[in-house]
């Protein structure tokens, strides 16, 4: 096992300050991270953004957006036309995080066709996984 699930397993770490559950509560989420590989290409405007993820809403790429920025990962450089254009751009530390999310979209791509195939077995078969609480 790697020495940095070693905590996990152990169950030897603070919620509170687990800074794996801090960066991937909203890192890991969809339209983080479809953000972040649209500009991976390079630097897109709002209206580009909004063109690459249609199924987005104004309001929810807005606040990803300045999640983002908040965060050190994309830089928003206001230009001086009428009416004002916006670019939005990863800064050093969002082209850092291209190499991991790299590797996850590989493996999604490549066991995409595998967890269609499990989910359909499952599904077929009736399966229900059991409530642990009750």
């Amino acid at each position: 096992m790697k020495a940095s699930f070693v905590l996990w397993s152990r169950g030897d770490f603070d919620v509170e300050r687990c800074p794996v559950r801090e960066i991937l509560s909203h890192l890991g989420d969809k339209w983080t991270t479809l953000i972040v590989i649209a500009l991976a290409e390079g630097p897109h405007r709002f209206n580009e953004l909004r063109r690459a993820l249609p199924d987005i809403s104004n309001r929810l790429l807005t606040q990803t957006l300045r999640d983002l920025q908040r965060d050190g990962l994309l830089s928003r450089q206001v230009f001086p036309t009428k009416p004002p254009s916006v670019e939005y751009r990863r800064t050093p530390l969002g082209r850092s995080r291209l190499d991991p999310l790299a590797a996850l979209v590989t493996w999604a791509q490549n066991t995409h066709a595998d967890i269609k195939t499990a989910r359909s077995k499952f599904d077929r078969s009736g399966s229900v996984i059991a409530n642990v609480d009750s």
